[in-house]
């Protein structure tokens, strides 16, 4: 069997687009003081029983992670180390959820809090502070 030289090639099917890498970039990170500073400064946050989130603005495409966590909340290294993987987790399975733009320094409330509340709490709490600070009013529940 020949093939013929001059016949035009078939295109290969179409491949599915893959998702976005759910990963933690290092652009993602913020570890300049002068932010954390002016976030707190600013005191633009919201919070709940798990977590306290203070925002900034910081004009890139992307939304930015800071966390801060005290000794006088979590007592032990290990306790301050689990809490700050969980939410740089939470973070990372949630960048679409996220709003873009903001520069968002997380400081936990609950220091058992688990993976679930983490979870459920960082996009809802970044998205009513994006509310907040772009002055648009939350949905009314009827």
């Amino acid at each position: 069997m020949t093939t013929d030289p001059t016949a035009t090639p078939t295109p290969p099917a179409a491949l599915p687009t893959p998702a976005p890498r759910a990963t933690f970039r290092p652009h993602e990170r913020i570890k300049d003081p002068s932010v954390f500073r002016r976030a707190f400064e600013r005191r633009r946050w919201e919070s709940d029983a798990t977590l306290t989130i203070y925002g900034i603005e910081n004009g890139l495409e992307h939304a930015r992670l800071g966390l801060s966590v005290s000794k006088k909340k979590v007592k032990t290294a290990a306790g301050r180390n689990r809490i700050k993987r969980l939410i740089r987790e939470a973070f990372r399975l949630s960048k679409l959820e996220l709003p873009i733009g903001l520069d968002l320094i997380v400081v936990p409330k609950n220091p058992r809090a688990d993976f679930a509340a983490i979870h459920r709490s960082l996009p809802n709490l970044a998205q009513a502070l994006e509310r907040r600070m772009r002055g648009r009013r939350p949905p009314r529940n009827p």
